[in-house]
């Protein structure tokens, strides 16, 4: 039979207040604001098999999460080290990749303030693509390649990919041959 854990009470209010601020994060890294929620929800009373359907994880897998965080406190929700290579990308770099998507791209049309639309960049695309985003951070002094910008996204559920409505072509002819289709 497994072995019933529950997160112990916060030390004081500061720590309290730090772990439940990581729960509602959105910038925090994703293990790390999964790993808060698991504690708050502990603290609120629900066993760990309830816990673990939330994020669809393992029960053993929140009751290794909630130990750490016993015997560590908040540190323990953030990753250890890892052996092997250190990470080439700094966790500043990624983040600032990571905010590059929530920014409009250079070639997106924006309104000033005398109520003209305008693009910084006419050359540049409107949309966010990995091509762009890559070269918007070789701009910012990060040495970073397609692939690893694309496996950063992935890993931190961001999208930059923006929704494309069903309706809408670029095709000048797609009125005309919107019965037939």
């Amino acid at each position: 039979m497994p072995k019933l854990i529950q997160a112990r009470a916060a030390r004081d209010e500061q720590e309290a207040a730090k772990v439940r601020k990581l729960a509602n994060s959105r910038m925090a890294p994703q293990a790390v604001i999964q790993r808060a929620r698991m504690v708050v929800l502990s603290w609120e009373g629900q066993r760990t098999s309830a816990i673990a359907q939330q994020p669809g994880c393992h029960p053993q897998t929140v009751r290794e999460r909630v130990q750490r965080f016993n015997d560590v406190g908040v540190d323990g929700l953030v990753d250890r080290q890892r052996s092997g290579r250190p990470r080439r990308i700094h966790e500043h770099e990624r983040s600032a990749i990571i905010a590059l998507v929530s920014l409009p791209p250079p070639g997106r049309l924006v309104r000033h303030g005398d109520g003209q639309l305008r693009a910084v960049d006419e050359e540049a695309n409107a949309h966010w693509t990995l091509n762009a985003l890559t070269e918007q951070a070789h701009q910012q002094g990060i040495a970073i390649q397609r692939s690893q910008v694309r496996r950063i996204l992935l890993a931190e559920g961001v999208r930059w990919r923006s929704v494309r409505a069903w309706a809408s072509s670029p095709d000048p002819e797609f009125a005309k041959k919107e019965r037939l289709s």
